[in-house]
């Protein structure tokens, strides 16, 4: 090969990747959810669903023929008006952001919302949605916090049988076995390759920087899982093939996002700072289930006994005994090799900042080093950010060298 040729070829591969990137960025930005739209004018009587952080089972409002749609918030690009209304200023933004996207018809393209069991907040939020949005679908989801499958299974059954014959009757047809089943197939391959991404970027994180991970996912939270998937595949080909350069970054772990999702100029920041993320908790809707659901037996119960006993630990997931705080945390340091723990969490979110102390002592009992801040989704001051992140990156360097 010419080196010329090479040169045209990582070119190629670059502009692949910047493609796969913008596309994701401008659905990023993109808070009229104009591809949701899209979508639905495609085949006439579509409908969508939108759903809270942290984790909704997807597979049912798939399974319905309807689309899910993840609503993150308002971001920093939104100006909060009518929604500062509606709550109190020691609230996080998520609730007052995600009111103003619809006082202000933003998402007069969802046919219903869901509330997944996140916060009192969270809960509050569901009741004021239907009170403020009487024509529309709208429904809590309660998860359980008796993890044995006769007790709390039973209940989650329960709980999504009741969401499977709602979106039936929105639908206008029924929710089949083998609907539910296919969906989960369907979700099975989105979370292997998000999977796949995450593998890879643990491994090569100068390669898939999270700045672009994190686009990627909020990708999936407006198009179609199989098109996501697709563009997950197409993004892991493209960069496998590109030479990035790498840095001699500290690898840690961020851990604290999972509801109000943090800015994207706050990961830049992170990353800038001389640090590689090599594991996080955005958006875990797209990987609250860590392994592959079974697609041909009881699809219900099979959804229920992946939550109970193969799903994600964060804080607004009861831990059934003390000795499990902490453990999952740990798997994550030690399986992506992280030297350290960045817990960034939105300022007012009770769940993680009650949490953040107890995941403290476990890291301080093995020896791990961490730090903490906190962020709103509008955050625009990144330089104390920037500076605590250097900080700590360089610390850890100072450590590891001593």
């Amino acid at each position: 090969m010419t080196t010329a040729t090479a040169a045209n070829d990582a070119a190629a591969n670059n502009a692949a990747v910047a493609a796969i990137v913008q596309r994701c960025e401008t659905l990023f930005e993109d808070l009229h959810f104009n591809a949701v739209k899209e979508w639905k004018a495609a085949k006439p009587g579509r409908k969508a669903i939108g759903y809270m952080p942290i984790y909704v089972p997807r597979e049912i409002i798939h399974a319905a023929g309807m689309l899910p749609v993840g609503i993150m918030g308002g971001g920093d690009s939104l100006e909060v008006i009518q929604g500062d209304a509606y709550y109190q200023s020691y609230i996080c933004r998520i609730p007052r952001s995600t009111i103003e996207l619809g006082l202000t018809g933003r998402l007069d393209s969802l046919d219903g919302m869901l509330f997944p069991s996140i916060c009192d907040v969270i809960r509050n939020l569901s009741g004021m949605w239907k009170m403020l949005f009487k024509d529309k679908y709208v429904r809590y989801i309660d998860v359980p916090q008796n993890y044995e499958d006769a007790i709390g299974g039973r209940f989650y059954m329960e709980e999504m049988q009741i969401l499977r014959e709602d979106l039936a009757k929105l639908a206008g047809r029924e929710i089949t076995d083998a609907d539910l089943n296919a969906s989960i197939a369907v979700y099975n391959e989105n979370r292997a390759a998000i999977g796949d991404l995450y593998k890879y970027r643990a491994a090569y994180p100068w390669q898939a920087p999270t700045s672009e991970v994190y686009l990627l996912l909020r990708a999936g939270m407006v198009l179609p899982v199989e098109e996501h998937t697709q563009l997950v595949r197409e993004y892991l080909a493209a960069v496998a093939k590109t030479q990035r350069p790498k840095r001699d970054n500290a690898r840690v772990v961020i851990n604290g996002s999972f509801c109000e999702q943090p800015p994207l100029a706050l990961i830049k920041s992170v990353e800038m700072s001389g640090c590689y993320i090599v594991d996080d908790d955005f958006m875990l809707v797209t990987r609250w289930l860590l392994d592959e659901v079974p697609a041909d037996r009881n699809p219900l119960e099979e959804l229920s006994k992946a939550f109970l006993h193969r799903s994600a630990a964060t804080a607004a997931k009861y831990d059934a005994t003390r000795e499990e705080k902490g453990v999952y945390l740990m798997n994550q340091v030690k399986t992506r090799g992280a030297e350290g723990v960045i817990f960034a969490a939105p300022s007012f979110c009770d769940p993680a900042l009650l949490e953040r102390p107890m995941l403290q002592d476990v890291l301080k009992k093995h020896g791990v080093p961490y730090t903490a801040f906190k962020y709103a989704e509008n955050t625009g001051q990144m330089a104390p950010i920037r500076e605590q992140s250097g900080t700590f990156a360089d610390s850890i360097k100072l450590w590891n060298a001593a």
